[in-house]
């Protein structure tokens, strides 16, 4: 039995995965920015909140096992029209907030001499559509903190994991706001109508920390679009210039229909 502490918990992925370590016999505190709805009020982006969490785990368990860092937010839109308070707020917190986790429970970590950090990112960190820029970035981001931190915290009996999923049936699409309403709404069009659910997800990367798996892709369309870019580059940009292409188009209209 582990002990486990679920950043995001409140909802979509965040409350799926707390379900399924829950159904597994683990020990979990489930922990997200809104209160009420979960066992501990952590908001990723106050270092404070960080060091709460890090003393209640000492105090309680004597220690933690499992760290995942999964809350996050969704956005994205061209880049000449997402706002720089935009990407201000998708890196603190999809970036920052993991980063401050990682930063938070790695002396404990350290000292235990165990400890696993599973870091949620997303399709998007592996391969980049247009029109998603900023959540590219950060998405990227969260891989390149894990891969340097699986080399890393290794010596130290750490093991690291990220997790890298398409789109699946979430609330996340709440979280869309900013400048880019075009691109706002084909976004939320394939969170919501994707075919695969948070359970989904969550099933396939409680069998990936099983695993020890350093790369979780949990889908099939995540895993065709990244072994696409990395044996096939010319099939997958031409398959990014369409999106491109049919996202320009839409934009075009909409810009007509609003000077009308």
């Amino acid at each position: 039995m582990s002990r486990v502490l679920v950043t995001g918990a409140a909802s979509g992925l965040g409350a799926a995965l707390v379900a399924r370590f829950v159904a597994d016999g683990h020990q979990v505190l489930g922990t997200d920015v809104a209160e009420g709805t979960v066992d501990r009020r952590l908001d990723v982006r106050s270092a404070d909140d960080w060091d709460a969490a890090v003393d209640w785990c000492e105090q309680n368990w004597g220690g933690l096992d499992i760290l995942v860092n999964n809350a996050g937010i969704a956005t994205g839109g061209r880049i000449d029209v997402e706002t720089l308070d935009e990407w201000n707020r998708v890196v603190d917190i999809n970036l920052m907030g993991v980063v401050r986790g990682c930063r938070a429970f790695t002396p404990m970590f350290k000292r235990q001499r165990s400890g696993y950090i599973v870091n949620t990112a997303s399709a998007a960190g592996l391969i980049h559509p247009p029109m998603m820029s900023s959540y590219n970035t950060v998405k990227a981001g969260v891989v390149a903190l894990s891969e340097t931190l699986s080399h890393e915290l290794r010596p130290y009996g750490v093991t690291v994991s990220v997790l890298c999923p398409s789109f699946f049936r979430t609330n996340l699409a709440d979280s869309i706001r900013g400048a880019d309403t075009t691109m706002g709404t084909a976004a939320r069009q394939l969170i919501e109508t994707s075919p695969r659910t948070a359970d989904d997800i969550a099933t396939a990367v409680l069998a990936g920390i099983a695993k020890k798996r350093f790369l979780i892709i949990p889908d099939r369309p995540a895993r065709v679009a990244w072994l696409s870019k990395r044996y096939a580059r010319p099939l997958y940009n031409r398959q990014m210039y369409k999106i491109a292409a049919r996202a320009h188009i839409r934009a075009e209209r909409e810009e007509r229909s609003d000077r009308q």
